[in-house]
């Protein structure tokens, strides 16, 4: 009961009681975006942050769904399909993840298939469950402990599973070790397009501390490149709408990571 009040007080308190209190004169909320309001490059929203506007459970949808397009008008959603995977296939030249993402399909299902050592066929739900949650994981650059927590299982189950997903993936090891290496001999690690983040804590003494920048020094290139390809499109896309004279018809609204939300013309 004490869970489900918190759950309540939060969507009342932060969405229901503020958003309408927000909206200015032509009855929409604007938000401030800030361009360097992270560490990975990604863009931030504030006042109100419109970047996490709940959708789990069935409230959140509810308050979803007081965001409304004006009329004549849908809301678009574009979003990029596994980016930040599709960023490591690149980055790590991994021939195994590069070929998945040329033949298509799911990624999850095929990852299983490698790490099981079964057909794709013959991978359970819960098979693409854990290789879902080992390669969101990679991505962030999770560790063992982190892992166990995020499967559910025990520690040598998740060792045993980190081991296997490195064997079928060995380039992606290697490019790893590589970022780490190269980031604390230089300071910073860099995206796809030159972008920096600096990682002074990588020279730590203190191995907590260290480890944490490690795990910056993984994600962020594979962060902040996907979300320079996001830049990248949002600039592509005003080009195009303005060439083909549809501004009136078509424009942006969010950024939320790896999706554009647009606000079309219905016709």
């Amino acid at each position: 009961h004490i869970l489900r009040y918190r759950e309540l007080a939060k969507l009342k308190s932060t969405y229901v009681d503020a958003l309408p209190s927000l909206a200015r004169a032509d009855g929409r909320i604007h938000t401030t975006w800030n361009q360097t309001g992270t560490a990975t490059g990604r863009l931030s929203s504030r006042d109100p942050n419109l970047q996490n506007i709940p959708i789990r459970s069935v409230h959140g949808k509810t308050i979803r769904s007081a965001f409304v397009a004006d009329p004549g008008f849908l809301l678009v959603a574009f979003d990029y399909s596994q980016i930040e995977m599709r960023v490591l296939a690149v980055l790590s030249q991994d021939r195994a993840l590069l070929e998945m993402f040329q033949a298509g399909g799911d990624i999850h299902t095929q990852v299983a298939s490698r790490v099981f050592g079964v057909e794709e066929s013959a991978v359970t739900k819960e098979m693409r469950r854990q290789a879902k949650v080992i390669n969101f994981g990679i991505i962030y650059g999770m560790g063992v402990n982190a892992l166990k927590d995020n499967l559910g299982t025990d520690r040598k189950t998740a060792q045993t599973f980190y081991q296997k997903y490195f064997e079928a993936f060995p380039t992606i090891h290697d490019y790893f070790e590589r970022v780490k290496e190269e980031a604390k001999k230089i300071g910073y690690t860099e995206t796809m397009f030159g972008r920096r983040r600096y990682l002074p804590a990588l020279r730590s003494p203190l191995p907590f501390i260290r480890a944490a920048a490690e795990r910056a020094a993984m994600n962020a290139p594979l962060q902040g490149s996907a979300a320079d390809i996001v830049k990248l499109a949002i600039i592509k896309v005003d080009e195009v709408l303005k060439s083909q004279k549809l501004e009136d018809k078509a424009h942006l609204l969010l950024q939320v990571h790896d999706e554009l939300l647009y606000e079309v013309s219905e016709s």
